[in-house]
């Protein structure tokens, strides 16, 4: 391990990230609306902080391993969620360490939970800050410092192998910077065309840019604390849910049919793309069944609601924590299977929720034929047994964290429904839940430690649980 290439890596991530506080400060002195020396302050002093631990390494590292990445990956998350609540402070939006903490925290992982209030009257600045971290953590800022750091002399393989979300089927080019640079390409992309659609169905420009940061990113924090709630338009609402379900492809996919000229036939032939697509539509049907026909919502409600949660992304245009039991243990499911690998959504992802099943029903028929041989396949390709175990691996710590996560959160005197829906919506990086933190609410009431340990849960989802877990074992520190 090259602790001293870690700690300059490190060091870069927070140059780059305090240089992007220089933004919302742009955004202050455009609308007037005050905090511009503040986060010119907050700016200066991260990306102080980062040059000194850039210059007590001795320069660039030649190489790093992947032990170097899963370090630096785990780190990066922490280390920039601490120092992204900097502004909350220093513009005293929040005179609370903690909310402050789990404000940052949240908006990097995209989570998309919430303990401020009076959005719809807070400073710009702020508001396009949440908005910002959101946008960043989404791709993941250190795949953007894999695109920069070959002009600084590093190899970014083992960094993206770490933080790519979820698993990627291939790489899109030879090298892995080029890839990252693609998948950045394709981001802007669509986020840009999401602001303009947005800003034509009717959306004011300032809120069409912070939605649109936050749709494409899967967060789900808006500019109103009614979030897109706010906005009676189904032009709006029929955009983002367009978008919330682009964002939730795989984005390798994104790439290979653009380079095919736009072809759908690229996506019909993927099969979590098709399987994705039948469990959305699965849902919305079911849900809708339960709510439309009992007249406790309307069709654009469980359409907009439904597929903000099955992707992750945490908007909402009415509580649905008031709809039925049933329907609340459909939407807590939706966010554990979560968007497709390779996108910028939470949850378990759909590609390892289709394989476990069909590794049950492997089981299953070989009860009935014991000395068959039975493969698991996804598409055409039989699927090695490591990669089942694996996957199966990743299941039980991913429960375990959520069971873990869940009963800290209630032995701080939170009620069960509450602990157990914030758990769910924190390690699914979805946002809201139900109970106390329900759509209509926020996470503002919940006791401080509950908070840490919910950031916890956000930054464990984030990682996809291994990334930290491999950080744990004794032999990953040996030389």
């Amino acid at each position: 391990m090259h602790i001293k290439g870690v700690v300059w890596t490190l060091g870069i991530l927070i140059v780059l990230f305090g240089f992007g506080m220089l933004v919302p400060a742009l955004v202050a002195v455009y609308y007037q609306s005050g905090h511009a020396d503040e986060f010119v302050l907050a700016g200066l002093l991260v990306a102080m902080l980062g040059v000194l631990m850039m210059s007590t390494t001795g320069g660039a590292p030649k190489q790093l391993s992947h032990k170097d990445g899963f370090l630096i990956v785990a780190l990066a998350w922490i280390v920039l969620s601490l120092l992204g609540s900097v502004p909350f402070l220093t513009t005293g939006v929040t005179h609370s360490v903690v909310d402050a903490l789990f404000e940052s925290t949240s908006g990097l992982t995209t989570t998309g939970a919430t303990v401020l209030t009076g959005l719809d009257n807070m400073p710009h600045a702020i508001l396009f800050w949440r908005s910002m971290q959101e946008w960043l953590g989404g791709m993941g800022i250190i795949v953007l410092a894999v695109a920069v750091m070959p002009l600084l002399g590093v190899g970014g393989m083992q960094l993206f192998k770490a933080e790519t979300p979820g698993p990627v089927k291939d790489k899109l080019t030879a090298r892995v910077t080029e890839t990252a640079k693609v998948l950045w390409f394709i981001y802007l992309g669509i986020t840009f065309v999401t602001g303009v659609c947005l800003w034509l169905a009717g959306m004011g420009g300032f809120d069409a840019v912070n939605h649109a940061m936050t749709t494409v990113a899967i967060g789900g924090f808006s500019t109103h604390d009614a979030s897109v709630g706010y906005y009676d338009s189904l032009w709006i609402r029929g955009v983002i849910v367009l978008f919330m379900l682009l964002a939730g492809i795989n984005f390798t996919l994104h790439f290979a049919a653009l380079r095919k000229g736009f072809s759908v036939t690229t996506y019909l032939r993927d099969e979590e793309f098709r399987t994705y697509i039948k469990w959305m539509f699965s849902l919305i049907v079911l849900i809708g069944l339960m709510t439309v026909f009992t007249g406790k919502g309307s069709w654009d409600e469980v359409v907009f609601n439904t597929i903000a949660v099955a992707t992750t992304t945490g908007f909402a245009v009415s509580d649905y924590g008031l709809w039925s039991p049933g329907v609340a243990m459909l939407l807590l499911l939706a966010m554990f299977v979560g968007a497709c690998a390779g996108s910028t959504g939470g949850g378990m992802k759909v590609v390892r929720v289709l394989l476990l099943f069909r590794q049950g029903m492997r089981e299953v028929r070989r009860l009935i034929h014991p000395h068959a041989v039975i493969h698991v396949k996804f598409g055409k390709q039989s699927v090695k047994g490591g990669v089942v175990q694996a996957l199966w691996g990743f299941f039980v710590l991913y429960m375990v964290c959520f069971a873990v996560v869940a009963i800290l959160v209630a032995m701080t005197g939170v009620d069960m429904t509450t602990a157990i829906s914030a758990a769910a919506a924190s390690i699914t990086n979805t946002g809201p839940g139900f109970g106390n933190v329900g759509p209509a609410e926020n996470y503002a009431s919940l006791p401080d430690m509950s908070k840490i340990v919910l950031m916890f849960g956000m930054v464990l989802g984030r990682l996809e649980i291994f990334t930290f877990f491999v950080l744990l074992v004794p032999e990953f520190w040996r030389k």
